[in-house]
């Protein structure tokens, strides 16, 4: 009824004759009106978000516009019930893990990305052999991956599940000896979900506890029991135990294995568990020097000076520093990588500073030390805090003293005995103090020009919340567009609660090669820089992803490679850590009368002609100008964006890839592009 008398209300203002100052809406206008005949004076008008002088009755069409995008109106309506106690529903555990599967393995996927819910599942399992080499029991893990069914199997030879549990232990949410520090003392997974969120949301999974000759199997769909079956083998084997799985389509759509990145997993639990061998598909996968031997693989000869290592009972280190700009660190608790950092990797950061100036006597800053440092980091902590199930951010803060110390010493220790590496070190921080006052320098310069855009940087459209807002600003993006017409389309269609715009004039200059202090020389990157907020640190960054969103023609792979060419030679570490994505949007549109089909690829564009028939219509985008907001809106949309990763192979890749493609070396690169030139090309 109130809805109603409001909607009249409305109409009647809509019809009344309007009061002078007054819009038609009842709002003051007043101050609008003043600034809509300035700009009809000086011919420059503002985007207000809204279109001046629009009645109420055009202002309800645009609500009910908008309204009728919510996918809520598109599911069948249902009547609502009597709320009684007949109405409570009750989930068992792993039920509550199909239905809310984020909560447990963070993101789902199709296995494009390495943080992907199917080699999350792969982690848990091999957590918990790993965790039986750790307490001492078995020193190979055998690993099965098959392309053809999915299917994965992985063996230890540890002591096996305890037979009567292992129905529990594997479908029984907080059960397991992980609670007990008798039992476990150094466990990546102490929460009592791991294998059981893999159970849930695997088609099939098998588990066998062998134990003294006797053996328990038990064989699961989907969460639910099958079989159970306990007796004596026929044949002896060693302890341990067998987990087999197959990831449920119905949960992880269509997925595939990528290899190389269950590799890059191989490589890390190796190298932070020296003596264990991973044996993948038959390949096998050790280290006898641990974070030494990563670190080396990762650089090879791209370091300065010898790598330097430190290994306590529960904490060790392996460190070095390159010509690159930026820092870069692999941080790991009890076997598990956290990206993301966390406690652990702050108090490194500040004991490493203290070793430094403590063995030199001197009173070196931060940034002069670790600019350019290459580190891995390996805490083990009896009871770690993870900051979310996917385990990327270690929280325990009773930890700093102790790594802060036993960092500070290990250093000064290891310098003490390696007095060539320590004055090669000190080279490179006071060359980097050096670089860092001409820096200064430059940027007095460029400090009226930062003033002016400190409150509005050109070319930027900015979202509301950031990264640094917690959980509202989580999935904060900002699209990084070439010229106008691009921007003009997801302007229109972006949300500007999270998503960001910036807008390149054209191809911005290639910076390869060039200074630190060349930046505040180029007015646009200068920009760019100031919008991602990482002038001063990369920590500071102020979006959660930074997407490249180009044509997908051949002047926009030219800007994409010049933007990551920046990135990268700059400001390695968004890329190393995940931050830097592209944007995929379709090459063409496949539709009839009925239907609309968008194609990422000729094959997928093959495919919906033979779909949609003979009358179907082709379009081919050459450039995301040419296609409207409306349709723009589900190519930037989070449950239907297509986004691929930028991601770094080995750290010494970076600078011959960077030198081959962006470098003086023409002569080369254009035998290169002779030589794999196709005989069709799309301009």
């Amino acid at each position: 009824m109130k809805e109603e008398k409001n909607t009249a209300a409305r109409k009647t203002a809509a019809t009344a004759k309007p009061k002078a100052g007054i819009g038609e809406d009842g709002t003051f206008r007043a101050w609008d009106k003043a600034k809509t005949s300035d700009a009809k004076k000086t011919g420059k008008t503002e985007d207000k978000g809204f279109v001046p002088g629009t009645t109420a009755e055009d202002a309800e069409k645009r609500l009910a516009a908008a309204k009728s995008k919510d996918p809520s109106l598109s599911a069948p309506k249902k009547k609502a019930v009597s709320y009684t106690d007949d109405q409570i529903r009750h989930l068992d555990a792993l039920e509550h893990i199909r239905l809310r599967s984020g909560m447990y393995i963070g993101r789902l996927g199709d296995g494009s990305n390495q943080n992907d819910g199917i080699y999350i599942l792969l982690k848990e399992i091999i957590d918990n052999s790993v965790d039986e080499f750790i307490m001492g029991f078995g020193d190979r893990i055998d690993v099965t991956i098959s392309l053809e069914d999915k299917s994965v199997s992985v063996r230890d030879y540890g002591r096996g599940i305890p037979l009567g549990k292992v129905v529990d232990c594997v479908s029984q949410i907080n059960t397991g000896a992980k609670y007990n520090d008798d039992v476990f003392q150094f466990s990546v997974g102490m929460n009592g979900v791991g294998t059981k969120a893999v159970n849930a949301l695997s088609s099939h999974f098998r588990v066998v506890s062998i134990r003294d000759g006797q053996c328990t199997e038990a064989v699961f769909a989907r969460g639910k029991l099958v079989t159970q079956k306990t007796g004596t083998l026929k044949q002896p084997q060693p302890n341990g135990t067998y987990f087999e799985f197959t990831p449920d389509e119905s949960i992880f759509g269509k997925y595939s294995f990528n290899m190389e990145f269950v590799e890059k997993r191989m490589w890390n639990y190796a190298y932070l568990n020296t003596g264990l061998t991973l044996r993948l598909n038959g390949q096998d996968f050790v280290s006898e020097n641990g974070l030494l031997d990563l670190l080396q693989k990762e650089l090879e000869e791209n370091s300065l000076y010898q790598i330097g290592s430190y290994r306590g009972e529960h904490l060790q280190f392996a460190f070095t520093h390159t010509n690159s700009y930026g820092e870069n660190y692999f941080s790991f608790v009890n076997g598990q990588y956290t990206s993301d950092g966390g406690t652990h990797l702050a108090a490194f950061k500040e004991g490493f500073l203290k070793g430094v100036n403590d063995f030199f006597h001197s009173n070196y800053k931060s940034e002069d030390v670790r600019e350019g440092i290459t580190a891995a980091v390996l805490a083990k902590v009896k009871d770690p805090v993870f900051e979310s199930q996917t385990k990327n951010k270690l929280g325990n803060t009773d930890i700093r003293q102790w790594i802060v110390a036993e960092t500070q010493s290990g250093l000064d220790d290891w310098l003490h005995k390696h007095p060539k590496e320590a004055e090669a070190l000190k080279e490179k921080i006071e060359k980097n103090e050096k670089l860092r006052t001409e820096l200064n320098a430059v940027k007095k310069e460029a400090k009226e020009a930062a003033k002016k855009i400190s409150l509005k940087i050109e070319k930027l459209k900015d979202c509301r919340f950031h990264l640094q807002d917690g959980e509202k600003g989580a999935e904060s993006m900002i699209f990084i567009t070439e010229g106008d017409s691009a921007t003009g389309s997801m302007v229109g269609s972006r949300d500007p609660t999270y998503q960001a715009i910036f807008s390149l004039r054209g191809k911005p200059e290639n910076m390869y090669g060039k200074k630190r202090s060349d930046i505040y020389k180029n007015q646009e990157l200068f920009n760019l820089m100031m919008a991602l907020g990482i002038e001063q640190d990369v920590e500071n960054l102020r979006y959660s992803k930074i997407v490249i969103a180009t044509d997908a023609d051949n002047d926009g792979f030219h800007i994409r490679n010049l933007v990551l060419t920046f990135l990268l030679g700059y400001f390695e570490e968004l890329v190393t850590s995940g931050r830097v994505w592209i944007l995929e949007t379709p090459l063409f549109r496949a539709r009839n009368k009925k239907d609309t089909i968008y194609c990422y690829s000729e094959e997928e564009r093959d495919k919906a002609v033979k779909k949609l028939g003979a009358s179907a219509e082709v379009t081919r985008f050459k450039g995301l100008g040419e296609i409207s907001p409306h349709e723009f809106k589900q190519f930037i949309d989070p449950s239907t964006m297509h986004l691929t990763p930028v991601e770094v192979q080995a750290l010494k890749n970076v600078p011959s890839v960077l030198s081959f493609y962006m470098g003086k070396n023409t002569p080369e690169r254009r035998d290169f592009i002779v030589h794999h030139l196709k005989q069709d090309i799309d301009a």
